[in-house]
């Protein structure tokens, strides 16, 4: 009972975050939701219209001639439904982009904003299979389920309590009938909620083991293992087409109960009036009109037609709770309702930071080593810093947890505001960081450099690319900084890949420069030239560098070094004549 009662409690939850989601909306959405009751409002007017039209024609002998209005006016009614439906669809598909496009900038912007370091990460395969696969599901509940949800709950009742004053006992009979369907979907939508929420969990596990063997395929291969793993995602896959079918399986027998019922009340409404157009059956206190008898008889499918079609995206629904279930254990909370899907937008440069670091206690990933204990160490806005230390000691780990990417004790302080008073999108906006390893994507480099900077122009693009000397090597392609490189930077070296990355700290505009071995990749000559420009654009701004190179650290205003789970101060030679200071 208790994890029923788990299980409710987290479907509920479920349901109040799509009904947040669905604020986001916007006018497409009450566009999507209002064009089918305006469409059942003129469905009145045509079916009484149609059978004055065929009274008039057969009791009351009308000519022909004098039917011709009332005939174009049906016609009418017609085309403008059939607008209003085609004008329901086009809202409700891009009401459903909306939310999804935001949803899915969000859960991205959420994602890049943790720590790659972070213990709880979610598994590559997982995440992507979270912000494209189950976002994705979302797209019929707000396109078709919210819709036809809405309609079905205000248009029966409408269309009940216009027939009801007209017929007692077609109004009887709908009322009897038309609540059965609803629960009896409910019974089938319990089973189909749990079938679906093992079926998207299953859809995720399956992404993200397919993904962690591609990542590995190299090392299944060597270690013979290849043919294996592909037999156990094809078993994977094979469960996983098992679940989807147990899920239609139940969307189709809820559909079967209600065709069922709707098939019973309609035929009940057309035995009752075709019993009394014949005056076999005389329940009414004055005679049934052949109007009158037609106007219940094309009502009556009408009834539970919007019924049918909530029937029809029921599943939907299911489906959408199961993506926000997965979702959120993949990717932690979805934003609020009532908060904005948008992101906030970047701060960039507005001076030098200054960094201040208070009784910081700095461990390795796994905890079995300490970095830093209790150290504290101050850089003034606009200091050029180098920290130095062999190779192993803890360098990368705090300029990341300087950046905010490391988990730490003590105090990080960025212009006299710790690290976590620091609104995310002004952090990433002032501070920048550039690894020892930068991260090259396929594709051309000018597209490469200009992920510091979405929406940054060519001349941007191409003066950060002078400034970190990629230009130079650049422009000796066919198609310069337009040349496509492979993924992980295939078909260059290490000191080009990282000179693209440094033209993206230099396209960032940052007040903090954090920079790990930027130039460790780099002859003595060229490393000289982008220092030069790296201290000529740092003007102005904060600069910490981590070298092995004390020719590096002689370029700096200070120098650190770590010893003994310590930051300890150390001098630095002369500069040499002619280096820019």
């Amino acid at each position: 009972m208790l994890r029923g009662g788990s299980v409710t409690d987290t479907d509920r939850q479920n349901g109040k975050t799509l009904s947040g989601l669905s604020r986001h909306g916007g006018g497409w959405l009450i566009t999507a939701i209002a064009a089918p009751l305006l469409g059942g409002a003129l469905l009145v007017w045509q079916a009484w219209t149609l059978a004055a039209v065929v009274g008039r024609a057969i009791e009351g002998g009308a000519p022909i001639a004098t039917l011709g209005p009332s005939v174009g006016l049906i016609l009418m009614i017609l085309s403008v439904r059939a607008a209003l439906g085609a004008i329901g669809d086009r809202a409700g598909t891009a009401a459903a982009e909306t939310i999804k496009t935001g949803l899915r900038n969000a859960l991205f912007a959420q994602l890049l904003a943790r720590s790659p370091r972070e213990a709880e990460q979610a598994q590559s395969g997982a995440a992507s299979s979270a912000i494209i696969d189950q976002v994705e599901a979302l797209d019929a509940f707000f396109s078709r389920y919210l819709p036809a949800m809405v309609g079905a709950t205000i248009l029966p009742i409408a269309f009940g309590a216009i027939i009801l004053p007209l017929d007692w006992l077609t109004g009887l009979l709908f009322l009897i009938t038309a609540p059965l369907i609803p629960l009896f979907m409910a019974l089938a939508g319990w089973g189909a909620q749990v079938a679906t929420n093992k079926q998207a969990r299953a859809l995720s596990l399956l992404n993200g083991r397919f993904s962690d063997r591609l990542r590995g395929l190299v090392t299944l291969k060597l270690f013979g293992r290849a043919e294996a793993e592909t037999d156990g995602i094809v078993a994977a896959s094979d469960e996983l087409r098992k679940r989807t079918l147990r899920v239609l399986r139940i969307a189709f027998l809820s559909s079967a109960v209600l065709e069922f019922f709707a098939a019973l009340g309609v035929a009940g409404v057309a035995l009752y009036i075709g019993l009394s157009l014949i005056e076999y059956l005389n329940l009414r206190s004055s005679p049934m009109t052949l109007e009158l008898g037609l106007f219940l008889l094309l009502m009556a499918p009408e009834i539970y037609n919007p019924l049918r079609l909530l029937a029809a995206h029921y599943h939907d629904r299911a489906s959408a709770k199961a993506a926000i279930g997965e979702i959120e254990a993949q990717l932690g909370a979805l934003p609020k309702a009532g908060s904005t899907l948008v992101d906030a937008p970047v701060i960039r440069n507005k001076g030098a930071l200054g960094v201040a670091l208070s009784n910081l206690t700095l461990r390795t990933p796994d905890d079995a080593r300490i970095i830093l204990a209790d150290s504290s160490f101050n850089v003034a806005p606009g200091d050029h810093i180098a920290i130095l230390g062999p190779s192993g000691i803890g360098k990368s780990t705090l300029l990341e947890a300087i950046a905010g990417l490391r988990l730490y004790e003590g105090d990080i302080a960025l212009d006299k505001l710790t690290l976590a008073d620091w609104p995310l999108s002004n952090l990433r906006g002032r501070v920048t960081m550039l690894g020892q390893k930068p991260r090259i994507f396929a594709g051309s480099m000018a597209s490469n450099i200009a992920l510091a900077r979405p929406g940054a122009s060519l001349a941007e693009i191409r003066r950060a690319a002078e400034l970190a000397h990629v230009a130079g090597f650049a422009d000796a392609l066919p198609d310069g900084l337009d040349t496509h490189m492979g993924e992980g930077g295939l078909g260059l070296s290490g000191g080009q890949a990282q000179r693209i990355a440094l033209a993206r700290v230099y396209l960032r505009d940052a007040g903090l420069i954090l920079l790990d071995e930027p130039t460790a990749h780099l002859d003595a000559g060229l490393e000289q030239d982008v220092l030069d420009e790296l201290k000529r654009y740092a003007r102005g701004r904060t600069l910490i560098i981590t070298t092995h190179s004390l020719a590096v650290a002689a370029r700096m205003d200070k120098a650190w070094r770590i010893a003994g789970e310590a930051l300890l101060p150390m001098p630095l030679p002369a500069r040499k004549h002619g280096q820019v200071a």
